[in-house]
């Protein structure tokens, strides 16, 4: 694999590579670049790396420049003392956001995590294109959900649902208005039911609304903290590996 390290700050320039030639010793740094124009220059001159890590803040701006000046078609890993610009580095290609002060840890997952992508993509083929067709043109998703409460059935638009959760093994629906149906199906079923741009399940006990996010915020271990208009019972917690999924279906509107 071929690398290039894009880093202003030469103590983290020099762990980097410590670090890569440790984990990955059949891995070659192709070079290390300390600022926009500089990286900009040899990707333009035709150096194709397999994977970039980079930084966000350097000398001479953000590296997002550089994505607007030469097309990067291999994945980056953005190392950086800034967590604010985690969603404008998953647009930017990014397969990992890393703070600093990073460990060794935390490179080999990004490394691991790079790894896992490509073979996936080696091993799948590509999608039947009728097979694709078909599912274009079929229905998006549930529309509606009976529930019965208080001896009586009634309909609830899926529409108006801000999210799924368990509860004691059982299924709940709890809608804008904050009123709460219990249901006969399990979660995952109903995962498989809804739209999938319109709901997204953050973990094992919740399947949440798009309309009904509200803000994220950083949580520790790496992982997010969503809160919604509607209050839920226990945090939303979404784990580091969840994340980059997680801000693409936020960004496919």
């Amino acid at each position: 694999m071929n690398i290039i390290i894009i880093e202003d700050e030469f103590r983290a320039a020099k762990s980097l590579q410590n670090l890569i030639s440790d984990l990955k010793p059949d891995s070659k740094i192709l070079g290390v670049y300390d600022s926009i124009e500089g990286s900009v220059e040899v990707l333009s001159n035709g150096i194709k790396p397999d994977l970039i890590f980079m930084d966000i803040q350097l000398s001479d701006g953000l590296s997002f420049e550089i994505f607007n000046a030469v097309e990067i078609t291999c994945p980056v890993i953005f190392c950086t003392a800034f967590d604010q610009y985690m969603l404008d580095a998953f647009k930017s290609k990014g397969v990992d956001y890393i703070l600093k002060p990073f460990s060794r840890e935390d490179i080999a997952e990004a490394l691991k995590k790079v790894d896992d992508l490509k073979n996936f993509f080696q091993k799948n083929e590509l999608p039947d294109l009728n097979a694709l067709l078909q599912r274009i043109n079929q229905p998006q998703g549930k529309t509606s959900f009976l529930v019965f409460k208080n001896q009586k059935y009634t309909t609830v638009l899926t529409e108006d649902i801000a999210y799924f959760y368990i509860h004691n093994e059982i299924t709940h629906l709890v809608t804008f208005s904050k009123e709460q149906f219990p249901l006969t199906q399990p979660l995952g079923q109903i995962a498989e039911q809804v739209f999938d741009k319109q709901f997204f399940r953050v973990n094992r006990q919740y399947l949440v609304n798009f309309k009904a996010i509200k803000e994220m915020e950083h949580y520790f271990q790496r992982k997010i903290l969503v809160k919604l208009t509607v209050e839920t019972p226990e945090k939303l917690l979404i784990n580091k590996e969840k994340t980059h999924s997680f801000f693409t279906w936020l960004e496919d509107r």
